[in-house]
Order: C-alpha cells, then structure tokens, then sequence
C-alpha cells in the first residue's frame, strides 16, 4: 500500500492526518525531481475545483508554507463573479444573512460573505497529501484546505463544514464510511454516445468503449480505488463508484474522479455532463452510500435516530440536495429520483435505502444530484443523523411517507432557517446567497422554453 493508498472502510480524523503526514514525505521527494508539478485543488461550492498550477522547486515549499488563493472562491458565482452585493437586486451578501439560534430566533446581521468579499484578499491554502493523485506528466494533483492569514480555518470551505460534522459525530464515538456514486452523460456534437438507454448492458455501448478504455487507465493510474462501472439508463449515461472510504476522501475523490472523467473526454471531443436533469424526465444522480462504526466496538444506532434525523430534516435540507435551477427538474423524474421522503428495505423508489446485509447494512441516501457538492451533502446527512441520535428519535416504519423534498428553488430557500441550526448560520447564509443567486440568475435568462410557450400563445 502506497502512502497515497485510500484504504475502504472508516477512517478517524486522526488516522487521517497521521496518513497526511507520511504521504508528506512521499509528496517531498516527488516534487524534489526536476519538471515536477503540484496542482493545488480547494474544493468550492459549485462541486469543483478552484485550482493553482505551482512548479518546481517552488512546488516544494508550498509544502511548508502554503500557498494564497482570493478569497472569493468560496462566494462566486458558477460563472466565477462575485455574488451580488447587499442593497443589490436578488439576495444580498453582507448585511442580508441572518445566523439563527436552535430556537430560531434571529441574531444580528453576521455579514457572513463580507471577509470573503472585501478587498478579495488571499486565504492560505495548506495541502492534506493524504488526497495526492499522479495526474502523468509529472504532474500531481492534491487536495487543499483553506485559512484565514490568522490561521483559522476558513468557515465556509466545504472540506471545513464537512470536518467540522465528522469531528462532532466522533464526540459521540461514531466514524462513518462513505461511498458516493456519480452519473454522467458523455455527448458529442451529434449528441449523446448511445442513441438510447442502456441500463446494464453491453449491446448499445460500442461508441463508449475507446473513451471509456483511456477512462480505465486514467482511473487506475491515479489510484482512486474504482469498484464498479456500468452503462446507465438514460442515453449516454454511465455511473463509475469508487469503493467506500473515509467521508473526506470519498467526496475529494469523487470530485477528483470527476476532473479526470472531463480530462478524458476531452480528448476524445466529448462533453460530460453532471447535469442533475440531463433532459425532461431523466436524472443523473449522486447517491450517498453511509454506514457506521462505533470506536467502542459497540453497534451504532444506524436504523434508528441516525436515520430518523434524515428524515425529519431532509426536506429542509433541500437546498443542499438540489443547489441548481434544473436540480429541480430532476426532482420530478421519479420513482428514481424520489421527492417523497420515506425508507424502505432495498427499495430503489424510496429517497433512503437500506441496502447491504443484515448484520451490516448502510443507507443509501437518493435525495441529492450529480451537480450537489458532496462535502456539504454528506455534512448535512451528518449533521441530521447526529442530531437524531442525541434526541434519540424513532423512525417511522419502512414506507411511510413522512413528507417531500421541496419542488421548487423559492421553496428551498424559505426552508434555509433550519440548515443553520444544522450546519452553522455562516453556513445557512452562504447557501441562502447561493441559492438567491442562481434564482436571480434563473429570471435574468430568456430560454428556449419560453419562446416556446410565447409562439404557442400567437
């Protein structure tokens, strides 16, 4: 096993740095040949990566020292401006956002955006080498968390938000392990590489298989653990799972994963597509594969308050799931892509599944896209399962529908109060800026829909 190696099963945030540290050795007499080069990633909230180039024998140093990146990565836009001012059209930034107390009474105006806006200054990224991949041409990519120039950590980085959860969940001596599966739809200029949907199969998939041939070695030479790849049932749908692992390596990887799926398209001139509602009536979906394990050795209480907190707070949680304008046409594509908040024993139409044996289950949780970012969705299922646990709530029995994602953005967004109890009011107001955004930016735009419906009312 190499020191980058992503062992299956949980791994405490301890063992975490510990693997950091060692594979910090290993990164040094890499970056020590000549022409090596180390891509900075810090994952942002649009689930990508904002990302620096550095060379050596610079490259080395930033080992030690880290390296600046503006600040505003965590508060843009999708096209990379900054989110809109407060005072402004649409939602506003600094003054706007509310953080709430757990009886959702409000505090004084936070200015959660504010420092991440004014003057656009630098934060300090800090490489977690326990993330390092081989990119080839001596060139290695790696997985960053940010701070302030003070040293403290940057709130709303996603990688922060999710440490913060796994650090609160470990308080009550639980460790998950996280498996995330992630559809994709490779089109070309003719559209998408099977004419039509091709649900397991072989026939049908002849126009993928030169992609997904490179795919394969790219996949392997990076290390990232692949365990399964199939064609989907949308056109031009495939799905690659990675086996599961610490929660932080499974959402760095998946977005790793998903930059080496678009390198690779590339160049063979295909798009791949993440968009959670490829076309009316599909999904590609993120689904979330969880379990537990107790530090004590004990059995943790995995189908009981952990569950049940999902499911109080799913709803509320919309937003984390269906961050996009077409997050929510995927919401209605069901029975796959369920709205309606129930759980079932291996029922694929449920929104949570309990899969896997009986003496060691895990859920699959079927609430988010392909375009959600994962460190802040398995925060937030985190954050609600642990909730659960320490009100020790029951959960209904397997198929009752205890109620429904939202169904729209504006829907979404009224629900927001609830994610700051659950992930911190910085939080909440980041993702009540974003939201308002992307709405705001919904109703600047003139689609082909609407001149659609205009010609059908001459």
């Amino acid at each position: 096993m190499t020191a980058f190696a992503r062992p299956a099963g949980p791994r405490s945030l301890a063992a975490r740095r510990a693997a950091a540290a060692a594979g910090e050795g290993v990164l040094r007499g890499v970056l020590a040949e000549d022409g090596a080069r180390l891509l900075l990633l810090v994952p942002d909230p649009h689930a990508r990566f904002a990302a620096v180039e550095v060379a050596a024998p610079f490259a080395a140093s930033v080992l030690d020292e880290g390296y600046g990146v503006c600040s505003y990565v965590f508060a843009w836009t999708p096209s990379r401006d900054p989110l809109p001012a407060a005072g402004g059209e649409g939602y506003g930034v600094c003054s706007y956002v509310f953080a709430w107390t757990p009886s959702r009474d409000p505090l004084p105006a936070a200015g959660v955006l504010g420092g991440y806006l004014e003057g656009f200054g630098d934060l300090r990224v800090r490489v977690d080498a326990a993330s390092a991949v081989p990119l080839g041409d001596r060139t290695w990519a790696v997985v960053c968390d940010a701070e302030w120039p003070s040293g403290a950590a940057a709130e709303l980085a996603p990688r922060e938000v999710l440490r913060g959860q796994l650090a609160a969940l470990e308080g009550l001596g639980l460790v998950p392990s996280v498996g995330i599966e992630h559809e994709v739809v490779f089109r070309d200029a003719d559209g998408p590489l099977t004419s039509h949907g091709v649900d397991y199969a072989l026939g049908g998939t002849e126009r993928l298989m030169p992609l997904l041939r490179d795919l394969r070695v790219a996949l392997d030479d990076a290390g990232l653990g692949v365990e399964s790849a199939r064609a989907e049932c949308h056109p031009g749908q495939y799905e690659i799972v990675l086996r599961h692992r610490d929660a932080l390596a499974a959402c760095d990887d998946v977005l790793l994963q998903q930059l080496l799926v678009r390198r690779v398209a590339g160049r063979h001139g295909v798009t791949a597509d993440y968009l959670a509602a490829p076309e009316v009536g599909q999904g590609s979906s993120g689904h979330v594969h969880l379990s537990l394990s107790a530090v004590d050795g004990s059995e943790p209480d995995l189908l009981g308050g952990f569950l049940a907190g999902v499911l109080r707070d799913a709803r509320a949680l919309t937003a984390v799931w269906a961050p996009t304008w077409n997050s929510y046409v995927r919401l209605r594509t069901a029975p796959f892509s369920p709205r309606e908040v129930r759980w079932g024993y291996d029922d694929r139409t449920a929104s949570v599944r309990v899969a896997g044996p009986s003496s060691s289950p895990r859920l699959e949780f079927r609430f988010a896209g392909s375009d959600a970012q994962p460190h802040l969705v398995v925060a937030a299922l985190l954050a609600a399962g642990r909730f659960g646990l320490e009100e020790d709530l029951a959960p209904p029995e397997p198929g009752v529908v205890v109620g429904s994602l939202a169904g729209s953005p504006w829907e979404a967004l009224s629900l927001l109060p609830r994610v700051g109890e659950l992930l911190g009011g910085d939080v909440g107001g980041q993702l009540e800026a974003l939201l308002g955004e992307e709405i705001s930016a919904g109703l600047d735009s003139v689609t082909d829909w609407q001149r659609l419906r205009g010609a059908l009312r001459s």
